[in-house]
């Protein structure tokens, strides 16, 4: 029986990414890869990451070389199940032409990479991809935006329609803020699924927007399918005052690495690119204005003013709690309190969890979406 030769190719990790730089590999030719395991180190504009393997077979040809920086889909590598000669090989990865990028082909059908609502808290940046009969809409934390998902959209998307939004006050064309509370970004984000068309969706936020979505599918249910909290705020007191205080005053690269790496189990996921370009949107206009008036609306004198884990077990959609075991921004002890939750804990992760072991991350998601849409 003939082999099979399957590639391995550079990521699409997020609409932005068009290329990105092979770090390190991780594994070496004659090595017998499993889906799953982490086989190579690469660096984007948004953030370093491991590339896991989708496909299992074993590790015949590393094409790409450590610093190469190449479009994505180029070819990394080779996998091959079965008999295969060097000399198919050769020709494979001679004949190997890079697939074109199809999101400037299909710009009409798909429509443009990023949308804008207009609501009464601004006009709020998102987008949209899939095509399921499920929608899922992700709400990011303090200081992040919608490309905080840039590991899960696709994963996720590839069952259901996915929608991320920028929070007023974030993204690359911030608005101020009118209530900056948790009920107040609450009806923010309610009044955005208005204003974009989302009818009931399945909630899934990130930190503060953990908070975000509880609240939301406490006050609204009828709009909310089920809920995703991914270290979550909102479960106990406790917040890293420190980060909070020197992500928001942080002017330089200096200042602004050490307190990133507070996000991450592994501070080396922390590169260049991922402090630069916190930098620049820190730098646009009204942007300190609008983290100081938040971070001293929820998280008044170093604590969480917004509290209210008894709200789970009165939810009618399904909840599920996501920590990563190593979260030094809220405890993963906070999960304790979530009563009427399925909880899961992901070793070897910190705050950003959903980077971290996004696999892991996607499948708890994907399931808990299964079970409540029955």
């Amino acid at each position: 029986m003939p082999g099979t030769i399957t590639p391995i190719v550079m990521p699409k990790w997020g609409l932005s990414m068009k290329e990105g730089t092979v770090t390190r590999w991780i594994v070496q030719e004659g090595d017998e890869i499993a889906v799953g395991n982490e086989i190579v180190e690469i660096e984007t504009e948004k953030i370093a990451s491991a590339l896991e393997a989708t496909d299992s077979g074993l590790l015949r040809r590393l094409v790409a070389e450590e610093g190469d920086l190449l479009p994505v889909k180029a070819l990394l590598g080779v996998l091959v199940e079965g008999e295969v000669s060097d000399d198919e090989i050769d020709a494979f990865v001679e004949g190997f032409v890079v697939p074109e990028d199809d999101d400037e082909d299909d710009e009409e059908e798909l429509g443009p990479a990023y949308l804008y609502a207009e609501t009464a808290a601004g006009r709020l940046r998102y987008t949209s991809q899939g095509e399921g009969a499920e929608t899922v809409l992700l709400v990011h934390g303090f200081g992040g935006d919608l490309d905080n998902w840039l590991f899960n959209i696709d994963a996720l998307a590839a069952e259901s329609t996915v929608v991320a939004l920028d929070l007023p006050g974030h993204g690359p064309s911030p608005t101020p803020i009118p209530d900056p509370s948790v009920p107040g970004l609450a009806n923010a984000v309610l009044e955005f699924m208005d204003a974009a068309d989302v009818g009931a969706a399945h909630l899934v936020g990130h930190s503060l927007g953990g908070a975000i979505a509880l609240a939301l599918a406490a006050s609204a249910p009828g709009r909310v399918r089920s809920v995703t909290l991914v270290c979550p705020a909102g479960l106990g007191p406790d917040i890293n005052r420190d980060y909070i205080d020197g992500f928001v005053s942080s002017a330089s690269r200096r200042q602004l690495k050490p307190v990133l790496e507070n996000l991450f189990a592994d501070a080396g996921l922390v590169n260049r690119s991922l402090v630069d370009g916190v930098l620049r949107y820190k730098r646009l206009d009204g942007v300190t204005e609008s983290l100081t008036a938040l971070a001293d609306g929820v998280f008044p004198g170093g604590a969480q003013s917004w509290v209210e884990p008894g709200l789970i077990a009165g939810l009618e959609a399904p909840a599920l709690v996501i920590f990563g075991a190593e979260d030094r921004i809220v405890p993963a002890s906070h999960a304790d309190a979530a009563s009427g939750a399925t909880v899961e804990i992901v070793d070897g992760a910190g705050h950003m969890v959903q980077m971290e072991a996004a696999p892991r991350v996607n499948s708890l998601i994907s399931a808990h979406i299964a079970r409540a849409a029955g």
